[in-house]
């Protein structure tokens, strides 16, 4: 059954150079609205769930347009406040080659999600009206006032037995310096919280601190994705391994670990066309399958087919349906439709 599917999180305003230019090269920007809650929810409404998003945007046009673009994508809006003036922003540069893709982020800490006051959200409210919530460890970075909504929040959705989803997604830029010092408290607090985790060994290692003698990515994860469930009390945890290729195209792989047992995608290879957003597809994926009871075979083989179709199109938002995944798992596509 549909389920009604929450993500609390910040809408940002998505400021793109057109082509491989530079910002340095190009006066001209093409822009749209995103961010990571925008991005699982929109893609969970596509597969037939109702997606709602908790965030406040400014009272003003731009907050406007925002709300505008929210419902294009199938976006429930009634969790959605207004007020403050600012939109956080970024600047993406596209990469080339062996130059990387780079983001600039802009006016973000100003926003009217960031300074949304302590009230601003009626937690148990929202807790009656859903059946899951999704958080970013990207808002968890932002500042004390966001951490509170978070876990505030997280407790009245568990207290009414739904269920917290976590993307561990660590941005050390966010931290700043000692970041993982700052931040490892925070994580560990939502992990004990949470019922579905998504991260691989690195957050492992490096937000959390865990320690291995293993060098090679696939044992690491082997040795200590069990370990995180296991301390932590986590149902579901689920990540990817991702290489990028002489010829430029990437290959990615997902993992599931649930009931003690790993999970394993297929390895899939394909060219890129744009990069943001493809770890949310993932999430996405993750999600559908866990809400639609899938066995964790499909669920990460459906979820590592999401990803890979967001890179082949413009904007972070996932736009493919259920059916197209299915397809892509099942089929050799690439050919005109007719």
């Amino acid at each position: 059954m549909p389920k009604r599917i929450a993500a609390f999180g910040e809408v940002m305003m998505r400021l793109q150079v057109p082509g491989y230019d530079l910002l340095s090269q190009s006066n001209i920007l093409n822009y749209t609205f995103s961010g990571t809650g925008v991005n699982v929810v929109s893609a969970l409404a596509r597969f037939g769930h109702t997606g709602h998003l908790v965030s406040r945007l400014p009272g003003n046009s731009l907050g406007d347009a925002a709300a505008a673009y929210l419902r294009k994508l199938g976006i429930a809006s009634s969790l959605i406040h207004r007020g403050g003036n600012y939109l956080g922003m970024y600047f993406l540069e596209n990469g080339f080659g062996v130059r990387p893709s780079r983001v600039t982020y802009s006016n973000r800490l100003e926003s009217s999600f960031n300074t949304a006051l302590v009230g601003e959200y009626d937690y148990d409210d929202i807790a009656a009206q859903i059946d899951a919530v999704h958080f970013c460890g990207i808002s968890l970075a932002m500042n004390d006032g966001v951490r509170h909504h978070i876990k505030s929040l997280a407790r009245a959705v568990k207290q009414r037995g739904g269920s917290v989803i976590f993307d561990c997604n660590y941005r050390p830029s966010l931290w700043g310096e000692d970041g993982y010092v700052k931040a490892k408290p925070h994580y560990e607090e939502m992990l004990h919280l949470s019922d579905i985790v998504i991260m691989n060994e690195k957050d492992a290692i490096y937000t959390l601190g865990m320690v291995t003698e293993k060098t090679d990515r696939r044992e690491q994860l082997m040795e200590l994705i069990p370990a995180v469930a296991k301390q932590y009390q986590v149902q579901v945890i689920a990540g990817t391994h991702r290489s990028i290729n002489n010829d430029n195209t990437h290959t990615l792989r997902g993992f599931l670990f649930k009931n003690e047992c790993f999970s394993f995608s297929d390895q899939l290879t394909f060219s890129v066309y744009d990069r943001i957003g493809a770890g949310d597809a993932f999430a996405s994926g993750i999600i559908h399958g866990e809400m639609e009871g899938f066995p964790p075979e499909k669920t990460v083989r459906f979820a590592a087919a999401a990803s890979m179709l967001a890179h082949t199109v413009s904007g972070d938002t996932p736009m493919a349906s259920e059916m197209e995944i299915v397809r892509a798992m099942t089929e050799s596509v690439g050919d005109v439709e007719r």
